[in-house]
């Protein structure tokens, strides 16, 4: 049995005073171009298709997040309902121009200012004594299978059971099984343009996005491991809205591949041709790859895996000895802690633009035993998308953009340091192989290339791959998390928005923020600055360490993007109270660029010459002045450890979908469930966008109980609006496994919408006069709507073209859609969209025709009534058909 002692702040959790007048929003004409607010909902329409990637969509007022807009199905125009009074009374101010489209952190709606860059050149580190990434013995068969469509948890559509298998030919016995999971991408495409729905709708196809690792398949298969590719489109096209952004969905999905497999071991006689050709796979040794939200995914799994959820349908028949995850998202942070585990972050990643896949290095710390190394991958020149080679072309292709007169020295294409497809996709190889050779087999010669020793793999050259890592064969010995005294240097807090940030500006691997939570307790690094060198810095632990039996004294420090190399001497007193100088350190810093802010730390290594303890470390800066970030530092010595699952209670964040109702606010009640067994701390972060506060709150999980129940005020209304979100977020601190790190209360609208009526119906217009529609509901709703109307082929007669309609008008209400060549205007994608605002009753719909010119007969324009719902990625018909008659 488990139990939870909880602060007062989550047994009197704040409540939010009873609502009252919202200020009146900024007109449309006062915010930046591409915007428009109508009501309470803020459109941005993107001059280009945005936000197929991994990294979700999101609206800023200056620094204030005010939420993640739905998608059209063209991914260019976004919609977010607002809500919370105070992000209404953020855009209240007809001055206010600092609206933000970002993804990951990056701008979309306009280019950033660029900074300057330093030298990009950095030294070459020595190579490996064994390279992972040679070709092995064996030739290779190839197949694929397609299984029927399985049903998968928050998803309405049934996802695809499809596989590439890439296998050694004539190898004996039983071999370990690699599993890929690609990332978020365009699912279906046409003309080279992307759509993301799925099924794919008629006349597109589906990409294949499963197919894009076949060089790491390829050479993993060479050295005696059978390799499976899966595909997940169906997820990638329903978790635009799913609170996890779809990482419990794609864990499902790959345990039930694996099922599967464990399935047809038992009966190869039921397995596709190319699994029974292949050899035997030995599901007691898997190797797990992820790319993108793939990577999120592949941690889940195994996180599922080790300790299943309440409920969990599916049996664990495998055991998951190590993962590979390459530019994850980390919308979650919560590594698996007892997994083996190497992290790739690219340098010139334009999608995942924070590089929060760190966090499945940092997070893991204090967690578990902490005999799991977690590696971290840096690597210079590489984008997002060229891991998966289906990605390399339209409709995205190369994410990074080009510049040309003004290229970046790093990440344009023309760059020394920047990497092709293939350069890029043989690094994944070669590290895939390195993680499974490793983690799989144990071989520790290839360790130096993922714990951090400063060695390459010369079949990944021209790329410069820096590593770092904790867990393995080391002892803690500063963790500034921990009580620590500190002599010209002061904690920071690696997430918050305060003074006491360890940023000022910009954002870092090591720092990037937790979904919701805009500041985290708990979380610091050590910041220090100097103006001359020779002054020490001391750093106390409240508890010597102990480093006997350690070869080398380990730091993950940061210095600024482009600045060089940053020397310091380093000295250690023991308890004994003897000081010992030990070597100097020089900490290099990722190459600089115009659109990127790489404060990440390499690891360096200073060596201990047999000391016993560590009272006091001192750190003295040899560079004129400068500033650092000071991670951690541990004891280090060169060996691979075999990691020991610990037994960890699991925590799981309920969710609650119910309708808003009518009368009184009221209490809803979230179950955070606990599962397993031991002793641990989790924080839990509870949202009330009401008030728009977070509350966290430490929970300690212990012998007593099994559940935490959370109280929720939520507030009813009897007019229909937008589902509304009272998220709750968990975090583990140590001794817990967090599934379900997302979970809380959606208020469901039940309110029925109104019918909508168009005058004045079928009409005869002039050539150049112009078509109106005014569209009316018979009540007033709570929120804005909006409201299209879509052309389609008329019944007979001739169609309006693109010629006959304001070029300006076309251009904007087709996003970005060329006039010419002139073709009817059904088969383009302009809408003319407008809002019924709330306490309205009307809205009015334009079309503006021109005289071309050309004497024709009289032109017909049909259309429909299209209304955006708050949970439709897509327009619905709403309304009646209408034919407007255009005479010449």
């Amino acid at each position: 049995m488990l139990g939870v002692l909880f602060s007062g702040a989550l047994a009197s959790p704040a409540v939010a005073a009873p609502a009252t007048p919202q200020p009146a929003p900024a007109s449309s004409r006062s915010l930046p171009v591409g915007w428009q607010l109508r009501g309470n909902e803020l459109t941005w329409h993107a001059p280009a298709p945005a936000g197929a990637g991994p990294a979700a969509v999101e609206f800023y007022a200056g620094a204030r997040l005010l939420g993640r807009p739905d998608a059209a199905a063209d991914l260019r125009t976004f919609r977010l309902r607002l809500t919370d009074r105070a992000d209404l009374a953020a855009l209240a101010d007809s001055r206010r121009n600092d609206l933000q489209a970002r993804a990951g952190g990056r701008r979309l709606d306009a280019e950033e200012p660029r900074r300057a860059v330093a030298d990009p050149v950095t030294p070459t580190l020595p190579a490996n004594p064994v390279d992972p990434g040679v070709k092995g013995p064996y030739a290779t068969i190839t197949g694929e299978y397609h299984l029927d469509d399985v049903t998968l948890p928050d998803l309405k559509t049934k996802v695809e059971m499809q596989a590439v298998v890439v296998a050694p030919a004539g190898a004996s016995g039983q071999l370990p099984l690699a599993l890929f999971l690609h990332g978020r991408y365009y699912t279906c495409f046409v003309a080279q343009k992307g759509v993301q729905q799925w099924p794919c709708p008629a006349g597109t196809e589906p990409i294949p996005s499963y197919r894009g690792f076949r060089r790491s398949q390829e050479l993993l298969a060479s050295q005696g491991y059978v390799t499976v590719s899966i595909s997940a489109n169906g997820i990638s096209a329903q978790d635009v809205r799913l609170l996890d952004n779809g990482t419990r969905a794609r864990s499902a999905l790959i345990r039930r591949h694996l099922t599967q497999w464990a399935a047809w071991m038992s009966d190869i006689r039921t397995a596709p041709a190319i699994v029974r050709q292949s050899p035997r796979a030995d599901l007691s040794k898997v190797l797990l790859v992820g790319h993108s939200r793939g990577g999120e995914g592949v941690n889940r799994a195994a996180i599922d895996s080790l300790a299943p959820g309440p409920g969990d349908p599916i049996a664990t028949r495998w055991q998951i000895q190590g993962m590979l995850l390459i530019a994850p998202t980390a919308y979650g942070q919560n590594p698996a802690p007892d997994v083996p585990s190497a992290v790739i972050l690219p340098g010139c990643d334009y999608d995942v633009y924070r590089l929060e896949g760190q966090t499945y290095v940092d997070g893991t710390r204090g967690v578990s035993n902490g005999r799991a190394l977690h590696g971290s991958l840096y690597v210079v020149g590489a984008n997002h998308n060229f891991w998966n080679s289906v990605w390399e072309a339209k409709p995205i292709g190369d994410d990074w953009p080009s510049r040309p007169d003004s290229p970046d020295p790093v990440c344009e294409k023309t760059a020394p340091s920047r990497l092709t497809a293939a350069q890029q996709q043989q690094v994944g190889a070669t590290y895939a192989a390195a993680a499974a050779r490793l983690f799989i087999q144990g071989d520790d010669r290839v360790r130096p290339l993922l714990d951090g020793s400063g060695r390459r793999a010369p079949s990944a050259d021209p790329a410069r791959v820096y590593n770092q890592a904790i867990g393995g064969a080391r002892q803690p010995v500063i963790e500034p998390a921990t009580s620590l005294g500190l002599t010209g240097a002061t904690l920071c807090k690696q997430v918050d928005t305060t003074a006491e940030a360890c940023l000022d500006a910009g954002v870092s691997p090591h720092f990037a923020p937790l979904d919701w939570v805009p500041n985290e307790p708990g979380r610091y690094a050590v910041k220090m600055a100097w103006d001359a060198p020779g002054t020490p810095i001391k750093f106390r632990p409240a508890q010597a360490a102990t480093v006997s039996g350690y070869d080398a004294l380990a730091l993950r420090m940061v210095v600024a993007p482009g600045t060089g190399p940053v020397r310091f001497g380093v000295a250690v007193t023991g308890t004994d109270g003897r000081r010992t100088v030990l070597d100097d350190i020089a900490v290099e810093s990722m190459p600089a660029t115009t659109d990127n802010s790489p404060f990440w730390s390499p690891e360096v290594r200073v060596a201990l010459r047999g000391l016993g303890t560590v009272a006091t470390l001192e750190l003295i800066p040899r560079t004129a002045s400068g500033r650092a970030w000071l991670i951690d530092a541990w004891g280090w010595r060169p060996e691979t450890q075999t990691a020991q699952p610990a037994t960890l209670p699991r925590v799981d964040i309920g969710r609650i979908t119910e309708p808003e109702g009518d009368g009184a606010r009221r209490t809803l009640v979230v179950p955070v469930t606990f599962t397993g067994s031991g002793n641990g701390r989790v924080r839990l972060f509870t949202y009330d966008p009401e008030s728009d506060v977070v509350v966290p709150t430490e929970v300690v999980v212990n012998a007593q109980t099994t559940t935490v129940k959370i109280p929720i005020w939520v507030t009813p209304d009897t007019k229909y609006d937008v589902d509304r979100q009272y998220p709750i977020v968990a975090k583990a601190i140590t001794g817990v496994a967090v599934g379900d790190y997302v979970g809380g209360v959606v208020l469901e609208n039940d309110d029925p919408l109104p019918a909508f009526t168009v005058t004045p119906g079928d009409q005869t217009v002039p050539e150049a006069g112009g078509i109106t529609y005014e569209v009316s509901l018979p009540a007033a709703l709570q929120d804005a709507v909006f409201v299209g109307l879509e052309p389609i082929a008329p019944a007979t007669g001739p169609e309006l073209t693109t010629a006959d309609v304001d070029p300006d008008w076309f251009l904007f209400n087709a996003y970005g859609e060329e006039v010419l060549p002139d073709r009817p205007l059904s088969q383009t994608g302009a809408v003319e969209w407008t809002s019924i605002e709330p306490g309205t009753l009307t809205a009015t719909i334009t079309v503006p025709t021109v005289a071309d010119g050309v004497t024709e007969p009289a032109e017909h324009l049909r259309a429909r009534l299209l209304m955006i719902e708050p949970d439709q990625r897509s327009a619905v018909p709403a309304g009646p058909v209408v034919t407007a008659t255009v005479t010449d």
